[in-house]
């Protein structure tokens, strides 16, 4: 499962999504600008106040880390 913490402004959320469309990853899209307990949950989960923040079964990228993403999905 993957989550990805963002918001509608940020240019890096914008890339990693369609990064992941482009690769045929389904992913679940919470936009922490309108949500202040999800805000609070990826603060806690990942220690940053910034999107993107990726939890890719629990395991936490932060940014679009590009290579990391990939690792973590064996592509």
């Amino acid at each position: 499962m993957i989550t990805i913490y963002s918001t509608p402004t940020c240019v890096y959320c914008s890339s990693l999504k369609k990064y992941l469309q482009e690769k045929g990853i389904e992913y679940k899209e919470i936009d922490v600008s309108r949500n202040q307990q999800e805000l609070e949950k990826m603060v806690a989960i990942s220690g940053q106040m910034g999107v993107p923040v990726v939890d890719i079964d629990g395991n936490i990228v932060i940014g679009f880390d590009r290579e990391k993403i990939d690792e973590l999905l064996n592509l």
